[in-house]
């Protein structure tokens, strides 16, 4: 049987992911940094998925030496990875004087170190067997600078071209990488950032199944939704002044 692992698992997109994986027949390995969340998270998977395990692996990822704490758990369980999915990650609001500088840390590590760390482990072992999958949550964030929002767009801008590079890497080595890049999307990001969520945001569902659906066709650069495909090609000067209004407002 086949393991997915996803970081970030236990709700949001990493859970709708989890449950679109297993439907289609793969086991779980969730990770998360609340064992409370992945035990409940592991209890749903249960319940609607017979025939799936599903494992768990508490570790808080905005810490240095994570990646290869959670690949030796990995590893002692017996488990080989056929698809990775770095999907944990969050952002902070606020002008970047303002924005508490160990929070900052800690979020760039979980959203560049961790990830990057992680893809070189799980990688090698990929390469020896010949075969394997990761996918990399990154955003339409990526595309274009985040004032009040600038170190998660930063970090969001380095997992993308980070993925995409080490995709060219991987070409004929039986392994591919794949990057998604949703948009607005109906999870507890904007709760933990304190605004509300937007009423044109997708639906995590949704957003799951065209990111499975486009590492299964490989594709590049996974972008769910035509406003979002849309969003990427406008110049990013233009984008730059309308998340900055939106970023005062919303805050």
């Amino acid at each position: 049987m086949k393991y997915v692992l996803i970081t970030g698992a236990t709700s949001g997109i990493g859970l709708a992911l989890a449950r679109v994986f297993a439907r289609k027949g793969f086991n779980i390995v969730m990770v998360s940094s609340s064992e409370k969340h992945l035990v409940r998270a592991r209890r749903s998977m249960n319940e609607r998925f017979e025939n799936i395990k599903t494992e768990i692996i508490v570790q808080d990822l905005s810490l240095a030496g994570a990646a290869k704490r959670v690949y030796n758990k990995v590893s002692e369980m017996g488990i080989k990875i056929d698809i990775l999915v770095n999907n944990a990650g969050y952002g902070l609001i606020g002008s970047s004087e303002s924005i508490d500088m160990d929070k900052d840390e800690k979020m760039l590590y979980l959203n560049i170190i961790t990830p990057t760390c992680l893809c070189k482990l799980f990688l090698k072992e990929m390469y020896k067997r010949g075969k394997g999958k990761i996918l990399n949550v990154a955003s339409t964030a990526s595309f274009q600078p985040g004032p009040y929002n600038s170190t998660y767009f930063a970090s969001k801008s380095y997992l993308y071209s980070y993925s995409r590079a080490i995709r060219h890497e991987a070409k004929g080595r039986g392994v591919q990488v794949c990057t998604l890049c949703p948009g607005t999307t109906g999870t507890r990001f904007f709760q933990k950032e304190g605004i509300n969520t937007p009423i044109w945001a997708m639906s995590v569902g949704k957003v799951a199944e065209y990111a499975v659906e486009g590492l299964e066709n490989n594709k590049e650069v996974i972008i769910p939704g035509t406003w979002n495909k849309i969003f990427r090609i406008i110049p990013s000067t233009l984008k730059l002044k309308v998340i900055s209004m939106m970023k005062i407002k919303g805050h």
